[in-house]
């Protein structure tokens, strides 16, 4: 498998690129860094440090691209501590950013292998509806496009209609979701029901004593104890690691739908609201067809078993 990710650092985006840099007969070949969680060049240390922190120094090119969502100001989640680690003091990296944008980076190297390699868009998708823009042929040379972002049909994370990756640039999501992507798309739903680790699961990962374990422990941090004051209970949810998981394996996926997307841009309440419906149902928008596959639940223990190996192995 060939793949690139593009991301805002922070907390579970590490665990999703530990997780395509561990498992074996994945070749992570680009980390793409986009506005969202933290502040930017943070974000693209928080990168750094994590391909170090897999021992793949040097070996995985860390391009930076859009500082800003295309027409609303940039927001930071509240989610996951200033610098988006959990306060974990990481060393900084020795590997630094590539001076090629993020975005030509995406076109050139989709454009250079036709139907070879997928993506994982785990942050707002300012970079890929600005690389999509300008060189529209990506949307059918690109072999799949994972995102994680959205509701279906639930309350967000952020506001009761948005999740923070859609909320945050709905204007590219919109692009991104219009542009003809093979798409599956894992929302913020599908994490509470499959993506979450409890107590029992936590413990047992952080009781191997490995790197990688502790740097899973110091870098959920946060998320856990954010989670434990919202839910009354010690999990962590993973969003971004879940949608990589499916990406590596998608037997993982136990339920899915194919189903309209469509971005809400415009409405004071409901401005990134992700829209998700037959397309029958949308018959006085004809021009709407069935754009993505929603992943609508995972195997937990399996998801669980993948990223234990990653880290322990």
């Amino acid at each position: 498998m060939r793949l690139i990710i593009d991301t805002d650092t922070a907390g579970d985006d590490t665990f999703s690129m530990l997780l395509a840099m561990k498992t074996p007969g994945v070749t992570l070949e680009a980390v793409t860094i986009c506005n969202g969680n933290v502040d930017f060049d943070q974000q693209a240390e928080n990168a750094l440090a994590t391909i170090e922190a897999a021992g793949k120094s040097g070996e995985v090119p860390v391009y930076l691209g859009a500082r800003r969502p295309l027409l609303a100001d940039w927001e930071p989640a509240q989610m996951h501590g200033a610098d988006g680690m959990s306060g974990a003091n990481l060393p900084r990296a020795r590997q630094r950013p590539e001076e090629m944008h993020a975005v030509d980076a995406l076109i050139e190297r989709i454009m250079a292998a036709p139907g070879e390699i997928e993506m994982i868009a785990q942050a707002p998708l300012t970079n890929l509806a600005l690389a999509v823009s300008r060189e529209p042929r990506i949307a059918k040379a690109l072999k799949h496009l994972w995102i994680m972002g959205g509701t279906d049909n639930s309350v967000g994370n952020v506001t009761p209609c948005a999740e923070f990756n859609f909320y945050i640039d709905p204007e590219a999501a919109e692009i991104v979701f219009r542009a003809g992507f093979n798409i599956t798309l894992s929302t913020w739903t599908l994490t509470l029901g499959s993506s979450v680790f409890d107590a029992e699961q936590l413990a047992q990962i952080d009781g191997h004593e490995t790197p990688l374990t502790e740097f899973y422990r110091k870098v959920s941090d946060t998320p856990r104890k954010v989670a434990e004051q919202r839910y009354g209970k010690v999990i962590c949810t993973h969003p971004d690691t879940l949608t990589c998981a499916c990406a590596i394996d998608p037997s993982i996926i136990t339920a899915s739908r194919n189903a309209v997307v469509r971005i809400e841009t415009t409405g004071t309440i409901t401005r990134g609201h992700s829209a998700i419906h037959p397309a029958k149902l949308g018959s006085r928008w004809p021009e709407y067809h069935e754009n993505a596959r929603i992943i609508e639940s995972a195997d937990n223990g399996a998801f669980f078993r993948m990223l234990e190996r990653a880290l322990t192995t």
